[in-house]
């Protein structure tokens, strides 16, 4: 975790709050304290009414890791220098922004400044002696917007490093009452940040609340959404941010349970289904869509339904080594020409994406990214479309067969019943008989819906329109 040092007002600030502290509360009641987890065990700090304007928001913030690198100026500002206006202005408007895209207003903080409209301001936030706003920058920020001069905050140890900072947020944002989660990558971050100090999987996944496999699961996620980000640099300087991968939760969780489950037979094919998928999931089609992306997507559908400007012939690309596995240091035997080739269709789609969203870019040069977006976000539709019409077709013949299945054991059970009817002299021997018109009825229509639609008569069609006809 980078440290960021401290604010040019820090010591300043900590004097005020030191003097803050030792005030009596108004009208000699109690002081208000708040209770955080520090090193292991609850501490109760005390709570004090601090001015907004000596305040920072956080630069270390898990709420908005994935976003800081929206506007990558910025993100280079912000680490050189997190405490000027320049820097602490943009981690406002990413605070304020939809976790998807910061440049769009985010309804949970909308509906955060309804709450603080009418309500005010319910739990303290948390900050430093020195003014670094360690839970509670999202409040800060509506306080702000709503023209208010103060918010409540309670104040960890003076002696606060980057790491107790880091940790006592994480477990706030952690506890199970919070009304407000982590975007789903900022969530993501939090847990790869905790296996990377050294933290065993098994006590990660217990602080998330999450069980072991599900854990692997989102480190894996995560690699392939950094192993994409690395992909879509360009040499313009473009390349695509964690940000861009928000809002597709699901989409990924089931492309891990499709990959995890090819794999165990051919790590080819898992990373055929993983290529096609993320260049559908990178173009915003739902999970609906791309569930029918599977082994045979490519052969039977993409490379049809793509234009030629993505058709990047196998041998033009390198295999550049092994197939890697997400989330491991490993990898295995150099790739088939279908997985490069499904690799470099992939990559066309990120860097165009990365050089559309691009904003130092010139407008003509994104102008062309967003035309060849759009070219093949096209040509993955037909595919997708095509998919589903066949996959519609074989539920149709699956279904057909089945319902087949289920009459001729209802009939099976009816030669048992009839057999038993007979014996003790119970037969409804005209309802019966109505009962077999009925049947008769429905296999002659059966048999002239297979004498117009069925091609390859076997023995069961043939025998069928036979009877019909007799």
């Amino acid at each position: 975790m980078q440290k960021y040092g401290l604010p040019p007002t820090g010591e300043k600030t900590a004097e005020f709050v030191a003097r803050r502290l030792k005030e009596p509360p108004e009208g000699n009641a109690v002081r208000e304290t708040v209770t955080v987890e520090w090193n292991g065990r609850p501490l109760h700090v005390g709570v004090i009414d601090m001015p907004l304007r000596d305040l920072y928001y956080n630069p270390a913030t898990h709420r908005i890791r994935a976003q800081l690198g929206h506007n990558p100026a910025l993100a280079q500002a912000l680490r050189d220098n997190p405490w000027d206006a320049e820097s602490q202005e943009y981690l406002e408007r990413l605070l304020k922004g939809k976790p998807s895209n910061p440049d769009e207003p985010d309804p949970d903080f909308e509906a955060l400044l309804d709450s603080l409209r009418t309500v005010d301001q319910q739990e303290p936030g948390l900050i430093t002696h020195e003014g670094i706003l360690v839970n509670g920058n999202t409040r800060a920020a509506a306080l702000r917007r709503l023209g208010r001069t103060s918010i409540r905050v309670g104040v960890l140890p003076p002696t606060t490093t980057w790491e107790d900072i880091n940790a006592v947020e994480l477990t706030l944002q952690l506890r199970p009452d919070k009304r407000r989660d982590y975007s789903y990558i900022n969530r993501l971050i939090a847990m790869e940040e905790q296996e990377l100090m050294g933290r065993e999987a098994a006590d990660i996944a217990r602080e998330f609340h999450i069980q072991l496999r599900t854990f692997k699961q989102e480190r894996w996620i995560l690699g392939v959404i950094r192993d994409m980000i690395d992909r879509s640099a360009t040499p313009e300087g473009a390349q695509l941010s964690l940000a861009d991968f928000e809002g597709h939760q699901e989409n990924f969780k089931e492309l891990h349970r499709i990959w995890d489950k090819a794999a165990g037979s051919s790590l080819e094919k898992a990373e055929r289904i993983k290529e096609n998928r993320v260049a559908a999931i990178i173009l915003d089609f739902a999970k609906t869509k791309t569930r029918v992306i599977g082994e045979d997507f490519q052969e039977k559908y993409l490379d049809n339904a793509l234009p030629e400007l993505l058709q990047r012939p196998a041998e033009q690309e390198e295999a550049g080594g092994g197939l890697a596995i997400p989330g491991l240091s490993v990898s295995v035997a150099p790739p088939t020409d279908l997985v490069v080739q499904a690799r470099a269709v992939t990559d066309q789609i990120l860097r165009a994406r990365a050089v559309e969203s691009a904003r130092h870019l010139p407008a003509e040069t994104r102008a062309s990214a967003r035309a060849e977006v759009a070219v093949a976000r096209r040509g993955i539709e037909r595919a997708i479309v095509t998919a589903e019409r066949d996959a519609r077709l074989k539920r149709v013949r699956q279904t057909t067969a089945e319902r087949l299945d289920d009459a001729r054991a209802a009939i099976e059970q009816s030669v048992h019943d009839l057999a038993q009817a007979v014996g003790s002299n119970s037969l409804d021997e005209e309802s019966f008989d109505e009962a077999l018109l009925r049947v008769r009825g429905s296999l002659v229509k059966l048999a002239r819906q297979a004498n117009r639609g069925v091609v390859t008569r076997g023995e069961g069609v043939s025998w069928l329109i036979k009877a019909s006809e007799g």
